[in-house]
């Protein structure tokens, strides 16, 4: 039986329209890709036969039988992309981070919900493997009561490439780059922190925009969560630790999904999402609280599964279900990252909601 279909316009065809958002959607019965804006119009021939080119996002806009925009362009061009593609009639995703401001956030928000459209954010890592896996062990209670995350996203990147994302001042650097990542994994667990204290940098020579960040999350009950990435490290640590009073959960290495994607796998292969065993996480516990003995354990990897985005965003188009995620979760995202800047800039701690309008 034919299923309805969600037809699409992407903006943009650079690493995450190529790598992520076209093959997701190749992959789902539910969505047909019919135009792309691009100058790279050889890589859509191949990889989207039959696909139109767009040389305007007008020509997107205008095309009364697009249903969805994805929008997967420079950071500073999301917002005034998704507030003419709102104001087009169009659903739309927007690759993250959402936008460069939280004012930006709030406007298109209303407009969304003035115009009674889709609006989400491409926030992929809340199915990475790991996060999914210590999203279960936290769940059946196997760590106790959490009262230290930290989460890493370390590379070793020395030299200053000539892109958007390593020199922009309006959405550019790891901390809107990685940071958004890392504060809507922290903020899905947890939910909005008391306080947030920040240092943020350029640690490279050549360095325009931050390249490094070291944030901390305070909670009422005690609880501190540390988001951390540096583009100077060798030889990164564990990218995720969680340590509760009956556990600790320590994870090493990336979700397989980005170079499974890159190498051409999709979710309709086997092993999409899986990880090895050698790269479970691991897990100590108390083992007799007597006499301290501890057990260590591995915890099979759950498969990380960025499909499922937009297997929830074609329910929300079809059926009006709940988004995959609400755009004021990723305001909330923003937000926060407009407060670590701000205490790093005026070296302090920031009251979260002294600060917040929303």
């Amino acid at each position: 039986m034919s299923i309805a279909k969600v037809r699409v316009g992407m903006i943009g065809y650079g690493l995450s329209g190529k790598v992520f958002h076209a093959p997701l959607l190749k992959a789902n019965e539910g969505y047909e890709i019919v135009k792309v804006m691009t100058t790279r119009e050889e890589e859509v021939e191949v990889d989207l036969p039959g696909v139109e080119i767009a040389y305007s996002a007008e020509e997107i806009f205008e095309d009364y039988t697009i249903d969805l925009v994805i929008i997967c362009t420079p950071t500073e061009s999301h917002y005034p992309l998704t507030r003419a593609a709102l104001q087009s009639g169009k659903h739309v995703v927007v690759e993250k981070p959402f936008v460069v401001t939280s004012a930006e956030a709030k406007d298109l928000i209303e407009l969304a919900r003035e115009e009674e459209l889709i609006l989400s954010v491409f926030q992929n890592r809340r199915w990475d493997s790991d996060f999914l896996t210590l999203q279960e062990c936290m769940s059946q209670g196997l760590l106790g009561e959490i009262h230290t995350y930290k989460a890493h996203f370390d590379r070793y990147r020395p030299e200053v490439k000539q892109r958007w994302k390593e020199h922009s001042l309006c959405g550019g650097g790891v901390l809107y780059d990685l940071g958004s990542h890392l504060i809507d994994q922290a903020l899905t667990l947890f939910g909005i922190p008391l306080t947030v204290w920040a240092d943020v940098q350029s640690q490279r020579a050549g360095s325009t925009a931050p390249d490094y960040f070291h944030i901390v999350f305070g909670y009422e009950t005690g609880l501190r969560v540390e988001l951390h990435a540096g583009s100077l490290v060798i030889q990164p640590g564990p990218k995720l630790e969680a340590h509760g009073l009956n556990g600790s959960f320590l994870k090493f290495g990336l979700d397989p999904q980005e170079e499974q994607l890159k190498a051409g796998m999709t979710p309709m292969d086997e092993k999409w999402g899986q990880e090895e065993e050698i790269h479970f996480a691991k897990v100590t516990t108390i083992v007799d609280p007597l006499s301290g003995e501890q057990e260590t354990f591995p915890i099979p990897s759950i498969a990380g599964n960025y499909d499922r985005f937009y297997d929830e965003v074609y329910d929300a188009v079809i059926d009006g279900a709940a988004l995959p995620v609400h755009p004021t979760e990723a305001l909330e995202v923003i937000h926060a990252i407009e407060l670590a800047i701000k205490s790093s800039n005026e070296k302090r701690v920031i009251q979260w909601f002294d600060e917040v309008e929303y």
